[in-house]
């Protein structure tokens, strides 16, 4: 089997079209098609079936595929450690976090990070979907509860407090609540249906109001933290954040100090077969200096 073919098959199946394949590959979609029918005619099977929309991969396809994707990341993991043999600390780590961490905590303190190492480079994923990291979708998770997938390595990096923000705009034209009775007559934003599964009383604040009112219906649901913030932000109203996420922001205050909302640890994560990899190691304790250098 062709390995250059094999290596644009994968491509191909796993962004589902001859086009960005090609555009990940540096080749022309034309180039790309000739690659596959090639594959398809030295294994006499169909890879995939052609449709208007795209390309699904047909049973043999998914076969090929599933020990393609095997072996890529198993090389992907030995490159990985073949670099860590060097004295000096270099390549690429691929690290995902949600998008409300990662963009409003992890991002502003990498610059800090490749200062110190200038030979490593970061590729940030934020998504708020756990990726798989026994498959080598990225290297270093920050996960915000602690991993259930096997062979994983898990370091406790915070702990994550929620409170009640507004922003002092919306606190002047409404006035400022001295109790949780008075935050049942003011605007309230909430996690939508597709809350963050690792808090289950992610909505503890509806649930403490239902003590005095169980009408109330929030002016705003939302299924990100991130946009969460942008919406007490913008003075709409009242919400419970995370207080990573409102580090930076002067036009946000807390309301009801004395209140806390449910809290959490979030976790360090990489698989057990970089345990020894310097990369791994020196992004684990800078984010753990960092972390002791937060206000939360």
């Amino acid at each position: 089997m062709d390995w250059d073919k094999l290596r644009i098959f994968h491509a191909v199946a796993e962004a589902g079209s001859f086009t960005h394949a090609g555009e990940a590959l540096h080749l022309s979609q034309s180039a790309v098609s000739r690659q596959i029918s090639a594959l398809e005619e030295s294994l006499k099977v169909a890879l995939f079936h052609r449709h208007a929309r795209g390309l699904l991969l047909t049973e043999q396809g998914e076969l090929l595929y599933k020990t393609a994707h095997d072996v890529f990341a198993k090389l992907a993991m030995t490159e990985a450690q073949l670099m860590d043999t060097r004295e000096k600390p270099s390549g690429e780590i691929r690290v995902t976090a949600t998008v409300g961490l990662g963009a409003n905590w992890l991002t502003p303190r990498i610059r800090e990070f490749l200062e110190l190492y200038p030979e490593i480079t970061v590729n940030l994923i934020l998504a708020d979907r756990e990726l798989d990291l026994g498959m080598r979708e990225a290297d270093i998770a920050i996960r915000l509860r602690a991993p259930v997938q096997p062979d994983l390595i898990q370091r406790r990096l915070m702990t994550v407090h929620h409170h009640l923000y507004a922003s002092p705009d919306y606190l002047t034209k409404n006035g400022t609540p001295a109790s949780i009775e008075d935050i049942a007559d003011l605007n309230l934003i909430v996690y939508g249906e597709e809350a963050p599964a690792n808090i289950s009383t992610v909505n503890w604040l509806l649930e403490e109001l239902a003590n005095y009112d169980k009408e109330i219906v929030p002016i705003l649901k939302v299924n990100n933290v991130y946009g969460l913030l942008l919406a007490v932000q913008s003075g709409l109203g009242i919400a419970s954040l995370p207080d990573y996420i409102v580090q930076g922001h002067s036009n946000v205050v807390r309301v009801l100090p004395d209140m806390d909302g449910p809290s959490y640890d979030s976790y360090y994560v990489y698989p057990e077969e970089l345990r020894k990899s310097k990369r791994v190691t020196i992004f684990r304790d800078f984010l753990i200096q960092k972390v002791s250098e937060s206000a939360f």
